[in-house]
C-alpha cells in the first residue's frame, strides 16, 4: 500500500501510564530528548489529565475548519496559517498518543482507553508476555493502533521506532478535512512512494509541523525555534508556465531560462500573497522523486511577514523539560 503522507502535522504530547515508576523511569531516559512525554503512575491521574481533550482537539479542528473554508471562497491559505501558528500556541499541548501498560492493580489497559470517549489520537498498549494475544485481538478489533512487549531486550529502539511511525502517519480526520483544498494531480503526486517518503523524511528532520497548500502548491512549515519556511513543489512538466508568469512579474530571461531548465524556482505566487518586500525570492531546485518529475526549492520566510512572534515549540519543550513521573 502506497504511503499517505500528511497534509497537516504537528508535534504533540506521548504520555505513558503505567503503575510501576521506575519503568516510567526508564522509559523517560531511553526515548528522544526532542519528544514532548508525560509520565503517570496512576490511571486516575491520567484520565484527569485527559479530561477535556476531546473538546481541546475539536476546538483546534473548527480553527483548521474556519481556514478550509476560507479557501474555498478564494481567500489564500498561508496567510491564515501562519495566523493560526502565531496565535494559538495551545496547539503544542495536545496529546497525540497514549501508551499504556495493559496489567495495572485494579483495571487494565483497555479499560483505561475505554474511558477515552471519542479521543482521537494514536492508541498503544505496553504488554506482559501473557497479555500478547489480548492485545492481538486488540488490535485486530481496531481498538489500539499498535502493541508493544514492554520487558522486550530492546524496548528503547522498539518504542521508539514504532511512535516514530505512529507520529508521522497521517491523521485520517485532519487529512480528510484538508484533502478536499487540493486537486487530484497534487495529491496523487504525494501519493507517490518515492514523493512522499522523501518528504516525510525532510519533514522529520527539519521541522515540526507542516501543512501542504495548493495554490501555491507545496509545504509551508515550522522549525522548533518558531522559524517558518516555504517548501515549493512544481511538476517538471509546468516550470514553463511558471517560467511564463517569472517572466510576466519582471524576472529577466536568464532567470525564465534558470526556471524552465529546473535549476531554479521563483516563489512569485507566495511573494504576492504574503506580500513580501524586495524582489521574488529564487532557490535552487532539487528533485523530489527518484524521476526528476517533481522539483523542490525551499524558502525561508523572512519575519517581516508573519503575523507576530511565533510561539517556538523549543520554548514550549522547555517548560516541561522534567520528565517528572506523575502519581508516585
Amino acid at each position: 500500500m502506497n504511503p499517505t503522507f500528511p497534509l497537516f502535522h504537528r508535534s504533540g504530547s506521548t504520555v505513558f501510564v503505567d503503575d510501576d515508576p521506575h519503568y516510567l523511569d526508564m522509559l523517560g531516559m531511553v526515548l528522544p530528548a526532542h519528544w514532548q512525554v508525560e509520565l503517570y503512575a496512576h490511571p486516575g491521574q491520567f484520565l484527569e489529565r485527559m479530561a477535556g481533550e476531546t473538546g481541546r482537539w475539536e476546538a483546534d479542528a473548527a480553527l483548521q475548519l474556519d481556514i478550509i473554508d476560507q479557501a474555498r471562497h478564494g481567500q489564500s491559505v498561508a496567510p491564515r496559517v501562519l495566523r493560526y501558528w502565531a496565535q494559538a500556541p495551545q496547539r503544542f499541548a495536545l496529546v497525540k498518543t497514549c501508551v499504556i501498560d495493559y496489567a495495572m492493580p485494579g483495571i487494565h489497559g483497555l479499560q483505561v482507553l475505554d474511558a477515552l470517549i471519542d479521543w482521537p489520537g494514536a492508541r498503544v498498549l505496553l504488554t506482559g508476555q501473557a497479555d500478547d494475544q489480548v492485545a492481538i485481538d486488540a488490535f485486530n478489533r481496531g481498538l489500539i493502533d499498535q502493541y508493544i512487549p514492554k520487558h522486550a531486550e530492546d524496548i528503547g529502539v522498539q518504542l521508539t521506532g514504532k511512535l516514530r511511525a505512529l507520529h508521522q502517519a497521517a491523521h485520517a480526520r485532519l487529512n480528510g478535512m484538508w484533502r478536499p483544498t487540493l486537486t487530484n494531480s497534487q495529491y496523487a503526486w504525494l501519493q507517490r512512494p518515492s514523493v512522499a517518503d522523501a518528504l516525510l523524511a525532510h519533514s522529520d528532520r527539519t521541522w515540526v509541523e507542516h501543512v501542504v497548500l495548493a495554490d501555491p502548491f507545496g509545504l509551508l512549515a515550522m522549525d522548533t525555534q518558531g522559524g517558518c519556511h516555504w517548501l515549493q513543489l512544481e511538476p517538471a512538466d509546468r516550470l514553463g508556465e511558471l517560467a511564463e508568469l517569472a517572466a510576466t512579474a519582471g524576472l529577466g530571461p536568464s532567470v525564465c531560462q534558470d526556471i524552465e531548465s529546473g535549476r531554479r524556482l521563483a516563489a512569485i505566487e507566495m511573494h504576492q500573497q504574503l506580500g513580501m518586500p524586495g524582489p521574488v525570492p529564487l532557490a535552487d531546485a532539487t528533485p523530489i522523486d527518484r524521476e526528476g518529475l517533481l522539483l523542490g526549492a525551499h524558502f525561508r520566510l523572512p519575519p517581516g511577514v508573519l503575523p507576530g512572534p511565533m510561539p517556538a515549540y523549543r520554548s514550549f519543550l522547555d517548560t516541561r523539560r522534567q520528565r517528572v513521573v506523575q502519581g508516585c
